[in-house]
C-alpha cells in the first residue's frame, strides 16, 4: 500500500560495498519523507528484510538496488521482488551503462535508473521524482482518466539536466570530468583535468570539487614539492583491488 501524502517512505539499501551504502544512507537522511530501514548487502538479505517487514506489516515502499551483488544480478532481484506482497518498487543505482542491461532492468520493473558517479541533487531528483508519483498514482482507487495516468507516468520521464549537475554546473562537464578521473590510475590534479577535459583550471576545480563534496570522489593534498601543495583528486576504491562499480 503505498504511503499517504505525507507519510515516510520506507527504504531499503542493497549495495555490497559498505562505504558506497553508508554514503546512500546519509544521502537519504538528508532528503524529508524518506527514512531508511534496512541495508542488505546481498540479494538474499535484500529478500529476509522486504519479506520479514511485509510480514510485520510495515513493508518496504522502495529499494534503493545495486545491478552488480555477490550472490545475483540485481536484475534477478528485481525480479524476485516483484513476487513480494505488497510489492516494493525499484531504483537502480548502478555504474551498469550496458544499455541491454538497462533495458532488461525497466523490462523487470525498475522505475528508475541513476548512474554513479551522480550527485546528490541528481539523488535527490531521483526520489522526490518517485514520491510525486506515487502521490499521483495512490494505492487502492481508479484513475480518474488517461490524463491522471499520462502526468504520473510524465514525472518518471522527466528530465534530468538540471538535477544531474549542481546550479550553474553542465552535466555533460560534470561527466567527463569524473570519467578522466576514473580513468586514471593515480588520480589527476585540477590542471591535469582540465588539459585533458579542454576546460580552463578553476572550472575543472570547480568541478572537481563540487564532485568531492558529494562524495563521488576523494581528495587528498599532496606537500613536499617546490611551489604550493596540490589537490590530487582520485577515484574511491570500491572494493579490494577493484576502481570501478
Amino acid at each position: 500500500m503505498n504511503p499517504a501524502p505525507g507519510q515516510t517512505i520506507s527504504v531499503l539499501i542493497v549495495e555490497d560495498e559498505p562505504l558506497i551504502a553508508q554514503a546512500h544512507e546519509e544521502y537519504v537522511g538528508r532528503i524529508p519523507g524518506f527514512a531508511v530501514v534496512g541495508v542488505a548487502g546481498t540479494a538474499q538479505a535484500a529478500l529476509r528484510i522486504v519479506a520479514g517487514r511485509a510480514a510485520d506489516g510495515d513493508p518496504v515502499d522502495v529499494v534503493l538496488l545495486d545491478i552488480g551483488l555477490p550472490d545475483a544480478s540485481g536484475i534477478e532481484l528485481a525480479s524476485a521482488l516483484s513476487g513480494q506482497r505488497p510489492e516494493p518498487d525499484v531504483i537502480a543505482i548502478t555504474s551498469e551503462r550496458d544499455l541491454s542491461v538497462v533495458r532488461s532492468a525497466v523490462a523487470h520493473g525498475v522505475l528508475l535508473y541513476l548512474l554513479k558517479p551522480f550527485t546528490f541533487a541528481a539523488f535527490r531528483d531521483k526520489l522526490e521524482r518517485y514520491r510525486e508519483y506515487r502521490e499521483a498514482l495512490p494505492a487502492g482507487t481508479d484513475a480518474a482518466g488517461q490524463a491522471e495516468v499520462d502526468r504520473a507516468m510524465a514525472v518518471l520521464r522527466g528530465s534530468d539536466d538540471k538535477a544531474a549537475a549542481p546550479a550553474g554546473a553542465s552535466a555533460h562537464t560534470t561527466e567527463q570530468i569524473a570519467r578522466q578521473v576514473r580513468d586514471s590510475e593515480a588520480g589527476l590534479t585540477a590542471g591535469e583535468v582540465a588539459a585533458a577535459a579542454g576546460v580552463s583550471r578553476v572550472t575543472a576545480w570547480r568541478y572537481l570539487e563540487r564532485l568531492a563534496d558529494d562524495r563521488v570522489l576523494d581528495r587528498t593534498t599532496e606537500y613536499g614539492r617546490a611551489g604550493r601543495p596540490q589537490v590530487r583528486y582520485t577515484w574511491p576504491v570500491r572494493g579490494p583491488g577493484s576502481r570501478t562499480q
